[in-house]
């Protein structure tokens, strides 16, 4: 594999890993989702809009109306490129990105879908919805400020969402006299921070997005020290992810019953694939049947892959609902009531310790405890244990705990199934997105959930309880979970066990 490296001496290195050998011949044809980020003014929305711009993805009518509206706006004579991507009225009033903007744009070996995120900290929320989605994450630094706290959240943010490429565009370059040292100073201190996010997949380029140094066009005569790649052809060779890998999983979205005859079950694949005649299971409950047809609006088909927006017909009767989960019978998701996660509060009053929100995953809503059990210190780097509230934009491993059965993959094994959100069930918002990074033990039926006990008890058993004098006395102290006679019994075998 080549290596875009330095060969100065110097002991940081420019580029640490491309992502291809530059061999591909025939266009990908699935778009490359990224996403640009990192602290304010870095010039995210400038970089985008130079994109666009220099590969000719600018119409002629938005191009006419980008320099009406630019005025002068630099000693350059160059328009405002940011304007391509700040929509909102308040954006171009504050020179600032708020919202998420998509644009599409592509060259003649692949296309792409790019998307503009806020720097500012308190539209983090915003930029993690940018990062569920995407392939490759551009995070931009100035060249005259290096390495910010923004910025290390939102390549932290951007690691936990499952982005493992990652291009480090050290822009306005040319306002530091394109000196060579401050972009390896800049790029060793990211290597070392992604070192500790598990990222390795990372490009360093020097650039100017306002003049497009580096950007489509080659800044050599600028640069002349930097020899590896434009942020373009980075991008070209950059891979997708696949949502095809590991078992078939279809979270049921609809029921279809248009005739005796006939019963559907709807929704998108969320992984995997699936053929007539394949062995599925349909979770929680365990049934087993087999594919008996693959129906699309249009026609019947053979197969069906991630992203298929399909109705599976089975060879039998069985009990399927809204919210369950049909998957393949040997590669099957996590099951169970209590599961590790990584989350993002996204709030003003963050997450509380025992509070019980409503979880919401594909299809499927629950009923969930959060503890938090430790919180991500952004200066360095490390986890500090923590079970108090999780402030806005604090990032924090949490505890889940369910009343019913919760079904998850890993995250890192498939984003449609290993994510979720938060609603607070009071206001409806939502607080918290999150990813799954482990199952835990249900032997416990009867366990400290931060600093409030939780029972887990039959429902005739619960309401006694509740209605007790001794009870109500410490009720900010513990939790009743009502569940079957039957679930309670099985908690106390495994406590026995």
């Amino acid at each position: 594999m080549t290596s875009y490296n330095d060969h100065s001496g110097s002991g940081a290195s420019a580029t640490i890993l491309p992502f291809a050998e530059p061999q591909r011949a025939a266009r990908d044809t699935r778009p490359l989702r990224l996403i640009t980020c990192g602290s304010v003014d870095d010039g995210k929305s400038t970089l985008i809009g130079r994109l666009l711009w220099d590969t000719k993805a600018v119409k002629e009518d938005q191009a006419a109306t980008l320099k009406r509206d630019s005025g002068a706006q630099n000693d350059l004579g160059l328009p405002d490129f940011a304007l391509l991507l700040d929509g909102l009225q308040a954006e171009r009033e504050q020179g600032i990105t708020i919202d998420v903007a998509y644009r599409y744009f592509s060259t003649d070996r692949r296309s792409f879908i790019v998307a503009d995120t806020p720097g500012h900290e308190q539209y983090t929320r915003n930029m993690a919805t940018g990062a569920s989605t995407a392939d490759l994450a551009v995070l931009l630094t100035d060249a005259r400020t290096g390495i910010l706290e923004q910025t290390r959240r939102h390549a932290t943010i951007a690691a936990l969402m499952g982005i493992r490429q990652f291009v480090l565009a050290v822009n306005k370059i040319d306002l530091v006299g394109y000196d060579k040292a401050i972009f390896e100073k800049i790029a060793h201190d990211f290597k070392e921070l992604a070192a500790t996010l598990g990222v390795r997949q990372i490009t360093a380029i020097p650039m100017s997005a306002l003049k497009g140094e580096n950007v489509v066009l080659s800044g050599h005569s600028a640069m002349p020290w930097y020899e590896g790649p434009t942020l373009i052809e980075t991008l070209e060779l950059a891979t997708t992810r696949s949502a095809q890998t590991g078992g078939f999983r279809l979270p049921v979205q609809r029921v279809s019953r248009p005739g005796e005859s006939f019963r559907g079950y709807q929704g998108t694949v969320a992984g995997g694939a699936v053929r007539p005649g394949d062995s599925v299971v349909v979770l929680p409950s365990g049934m087993v049947a087999n594919v008996k047809q693959i129906v699309t609006f249009d026609l019947v088909r053979n197969a069906a892959v991630a992203g298929d927006a399909i109705t599976l017909v089975l060879d039998r009767q069985v009990d399927v609902s809204r919210g369950d989960m049909i998957v393949s019978i040997d590669a099957q998701p996590l099951t169970g009531h209590h599961f590790d996660a990584q989350i993002v509060a996204l709030q003003a009053g963050g997450i509380e310790p025992g509070k019980r929100y409503w979880l919401k995953s594909g299809s499927r809503r629950q009923r969930v405890s959060v503890a938090p059990l430790s919180q991500l210190e952004l200066s360095s780097g490390k986890w500090k244990t923590h079970e108090d509230t999780l402030a806005m934009n604090a990032i924090g491993k949490v505890l889940l705990s369910f009343d019913e059965t919760a079904i998850f993959d890993i995250y890192e094994q498939n984003r449609s199934t290993g994510a979720f959100i938060l609603i607070d069930p009071d206001t409806l918002n939502t607080v918290a997105g999150g990813m799954i990074t482990a199952k835990r033990s249900q032997a416990d039926a009867a366990h400290r959930d931060g600093q409030r006990v939780v029972l887990s008890l039959p429902a005739d058993l619960a309401d006694q309880l509740m209605s007790t004098e001794i009870f109500a006395a410490r009720r900010d102290e513990a939790d009743v979970r009502r569940v079957s006679a039957a679930r309670a019994a099985d908690l106390m075998k495994d406590l026995e066990a």
